[in-house]
């Protein structure tokens, strides 16, 4: 079992029903896309696997020759004891570090410039983040769902807090940032 057949068949799992490839796409993005990327091609190339395997199976050919899928009990065990029990270890991978990594071979305007889209993307996803935390109280969204979201808004909190921290050799003066800001 990989990392992507598994949030396939967790997700298919928690919807309660049949899920057509589409709509996997889609629930994907909603439920983890801020943390676990699937593209199209991989959700459908997983869909035939774990079809072969017989962890899922084909539901009624539905509207445009969409075919939804759902879960087996098989399927059901095999992923929720993969979660538990043989959950690989973490893989970090973030881009803007890699910039940082080589700052001091590549030409500071461009790691400057870099760094402040980032920390502005990120700022825009904490401000998200909080809506979305809002909102979910106010509709006593499951504790799951809203854990889930609270290791975003930390995660994102400090990030914001790592580019704040930056030494201006790096990120540059006050007045560069003001400066680059009204740009």
């Amino acid at each position: 079992m990989n990392a992507t057949a598994a949030s396939l068949l967790g997700l298919l799992d928690i919807s309660g029903g049949e899920l057509t490839g589409g709509e996997l796409v889609r629930l994907a993005q909603d439920r983890i896309g801020d943390f676990w990327t699937l593209t199209r091609s991989q959700v459908y190339r997983e869909i035939a696997a774990l079809e072969e395997e017989g962890h899922i199976e084909r539901g009624e050919l539905g509207p445009r020759e969409s075919r939804p899928y759902r879960v087996t009990d098989a399927g059901r065990a095999t992923y929720r004891s993969w979660l538990t029990e043989n959950l690989p270890a973490e893989t970090v991978r973030i881009p803007i570090l890699l910039a940082v990594a080589f700052g001091s071979v590549l030409p500071s305007d461009k790691v400057r410039t870099l760094l402040r889209e980032a920390e502005a993307e990120h700022r825009r996803q904490l401000t998200e983040y909080r809506e979305l935390d809002g909102q979910l109280m106010r509709l006593d969204v499951d504790a799951w769902t809203r854990a889930t979201l609270s290791f975003g808004l930390h995660y994102e909190q400090a990030v914001v807090r790592w580019f704040e921290s930056l030494p201006p050799d790096i990120i540059g003066s006050s007045a560069d940032r003001a400066g680059q800001a009204a740009v």
